[in-house]
C-alpha cells in the first residue's frame, strides 16, 4: 500500500473518486460538487490559507486501487478555548473497512501536524466554516444528505474509534414537517410581539440585500461570535455569500426580527441544494446550472433546510424565537411551496439550541459526531465545553 500527496489535477481527480467509491452502495449518497470540494484546497478560493495550511493524500493498494483518503488542516482561526494545546484538523477521510488502512492515513495525517507544531487533531472537519462537511455521520443513514453534510459508510465510526480518537462533542439534526402545528406557546408569543408596535418580523426582499446583510452581520455578531469557535462576520463577507445563495435563495424563507427597526433575531433557510445537485454526479457546468434554474422554476425541490439562526443576547428568553418562526409559519404553511424542513445541526454543547429544535416539535433525524485525538498523553481529554450564554 503506498499514501501519496495530492499534488497534480490527476491525484485531485483520484481524491474525489474516493468518496463515491466508498458510498456507492448507499442509495441515499448524493457526490458533492467537485468543484466546492476542490475550491476548499485552493488558496486562491479558500480565505483561511490567510491562517493555516492544508494537505491532502489518497491511498492506493499495490496493484493501484483506490481505498482511502484524508486532508489536514492547520488554522490559526480554529479556537480551542480552555486548552493548553494546539489544536489541528482532519477531515475529507475516507477508506475501505481496514483499521490498518484507516491507521495509515491518521498516522499521515498526525505527523504532518506535528511537523506543523499541532499537538491534536478535530475530525473530520473541514477547513473553512462548519457549516459544511463538518462531523462524522453515525446515525441516519437511510435519508439523503442535506447539502454541505457529511455522508460516509456505518462502519467509519469504529476506525475513528479504533485509532484512538474519542467522541468531543455530538451534532444533532432535526427535522418536521412544513405544516406540521407548531406549539401552543408559539402563537401565544406571537400575539404577544404582534400586539406591540415596537417589534416586527418580516421575511427579506431580494432587491434589498445590502440593507439585510447588515442586519445579519449584526445579529450574527452579537448571539455567536463571543463564543466558542464563531467569529466575527462583516456586512461584506456576508454579501459575498448573499450573491453566491442569490439564484437560489427564496426570499420567502428569510426572516429577520425587529426592535425598533433594530435587528435582534434572525432566521436563515434556503432551499436544500442537495436536491438540485443529486442529478448531477458532482458536476457543475452551464447543463447542470440551466437545470438547476428549470427544476427551481418548476418548484420541485420540497425541501428546506436550516442555514443560520440567533437571537441578540438582550432579547433572548423573552420568546422573541418563537415570535419569530410562527411569523415565518404564518407565511408558509398551507401553501404547498415546501414539504420537509431540516434544521441545521446544534451541538451537545449548545443545549439551548437543542431544546428550540425540540420545542418545535421537531425528530432527531441524524447524528454527527466531531472527534478528538490528543498526540501526547500529559493532556487530558475533555469533552467540548458546554456554551456560556453570558
Amino acid at each position: 500500500m503506498q499514501i501519496v500527496e495530492v499534488k497534480d489535477v490527476e491525484l485531485g481527480k483520484d481524491f474525489l473518486a474516493v468518496n463515491a467509491i466508498m458510498n456507492a452502495e448507499n442509495p441515499c449518497y448524493i457526490r458533492a460538487l467537485d468543484n466546492e470540494v476542490n475550491e476548499v484546497f485552493d488558496p486562491a478560493k479558500n480565505k483561511n490559507f490567510k491562517w493555516g495550511q492544508a494537505k491532502r493524500w489518497v491511498a492506493y493498494t499495490d496493484n493501484g486501487d483506490l481505498v482511502g483518503r484524508i486532508a489536514a488542516f492547520t488554522n490559526d482561526k480554529y479556537l480551542n478555548k480552555g486548552t493548553d494545546f494546539k489544536t489541528g484538523g482532519v477531515g475529507f477521510f475516507d477508506s475501505i473497512n481496514d483499521q490498518a488502512t484507516a491507521n495509515l492515513l491518521f498516522d499521515t495525517a498526525k505527523e504532518w501536524l506535528s511537523s506543523m507544531g499541532m499537538e491534536a487533531m478535530d475530525g473530520p472537519i473541514n477547513f473553512g466554516d462548519r457549516d459544511k462537511w463538518w462531523g462524522l455521520m453515525v446515525e441516519g443513514f437511510n435519508k439523503e444528505p442535506m447539502y454541505g453534510m457529511s455522508f460516509n459508510p456505518a462502519y467509519y465510526e469504529a476506525l475513528f474509534e479504533g485509532y484512538g480518537f474519542k467522541n468531543y462533542y455530538n451534532q444533532y439534526y432535526y427535522y418536521m414537517n412544513v405544516d406540521d402545528p407548531l406549539p401552543e406557546k408559539f402563537p401565544e408569543r406571537y400575539a404577544k410581539f404582534n400586539a406591540k408596535p415596537d417589534y416586527s418580523a418580516k421575511h427579506v426582499k431580494l432587491s434589498e440585500l445590502n440593507k439585510y446583510a447588515g442586519d445579519f452581520a449584526t445579529v450574527y455578531n452579537a448571539a455567536w461570535a463571543q463564543h466558542g469557535e464563531a467569529k466575527e462576520i462583516t456586512k461584506e463577507q456576508v454579501m459575498k455569500l448573499f450573491n453566491k445563495m442569490k439564484p437560489i435563495m427564496d426570499e420567502r424563507v428569510v426572516w429577520f426580527a425587529y426592535y425598533k427597526e433594530e435587528p435582534i433575531a434572525m432566521f436563515i433557510n434556503i432551499p436544500d441544494l442537495n436536491q438540485y445537485f443529486k442529478h448531477f454526479n458532482g458536476q457543475f457546468g452551464l447543463f447542470q446550472k440551466l437545470q438547476l434554474l428549470w427544476m427551481k422554476w418548476r418548484g420541485t425541490n420540497k425541501r428546506l433546510t436550516g442555514l443560520a439562526f440567533g437571537v441578540v443576547p438582550k432579547y433572548q428568553a423573552l420568546g422573541v424565537d418563537s415570535y419569530l418562526i410562527y411569523a415565518a409559519g404564518l407565511h408558509l404553511q398551507g401553501k404547498g411551496w415546501y414539504e420537509q424542513y431540516e434544521m441545521g445541526w446544534a451541538g451537545d454543547w449548545n443545549p439551548k439550541m437543542v431544546n428550540i429544535y425540540k420545542s418545535l416539535g421537531g425528530t432527531q433525524s441524524r447524528r454527527m459526531v466531531t472527534f478528538r485525538y490528543i498526540f501526547n498523553e500529559k493532556y487530558p481529554f475533555e469533552r467540548h465545553p458546554e456554551m456560556d450564554y453570558k
